[in-house]
């Protein structure tokens, strides 16, 4: 599957937060509460789009027609920015050229077909070669899905964060 990366539109906002929202509900009946009405809400999305942060994968439901059926299949957020809770991080890195990945979301229209695996490895093939030198994350500790992606990528677990959902892991992956 070819995924074509862009940053994201303004136009691509109520199909970015309704597909959030799928997986959002998705997640609650396999009793992962990450996400719900308050976080991600659509101002977070179009703020991060009218940043620049926002970035989606694209990939074309016909191949043969690419530019005329494309389809968002993953969002993500890059920026520095992080709660309070990662200044408790025992960080490998400690230098300013890092990003933070936030609000990482694949449509499940595409979920279960190594979309989230292509994504990430984009994200930190295009890090490293812009030279970034540590990729950061937080992970829900109840959402196996995620934890087996970062793990899988290599990501380490330099501390924890209670937020309103419950813990969360504080991961970094040096490039």
């Amino acid at each position: 599957m070819e995924l074509i990366f862009r940053k994201a539109e303004i136009c691509d906002a109520t199909v970015i937060f309704d597909f959030v929202q799928n997986a959002v509900n998705i997640m609650i009946d396999q009793k992962i509460f990450q996400w719900d009405e308050i976080y991600p809400t659509y101002a977070d999305f179009e703020l991060d789009i009218k940043n620049g942060e926002a970035f989606v994968a694209e990939i074309a439901e016909n191949q043969n027609d690419f530019e005329n059926c494309k389809k968002i299949a993953a969002v993500y957020v890059l920026n520095k920015q992080c709660d309070d809770a990662y200044k408790t991080g025992k960080w490998q890195y400690n230098g300013n050229d890092y990003i933070v990945i936030h609000r990482f979301c694949v449509n499940p229209e595409f979920q279960h077909k190594g979309i989230g695996l292509k994504v990430c490895s984009h994200i930190l093939e295009q890090a490293k070669s812009d030279g970034i030198k540590a990729i950061r994350l937080d992970v829900f500790t109840h959402n196996p899905y995620s934890l087996r992606l970062y793990e899988k990528l290599g990501f380490k677990t330099t501390g924890f964060a209670d937020w309103r959902k419950g813990k969360f892991l504080l991961q970094e992956k040096i490039l």
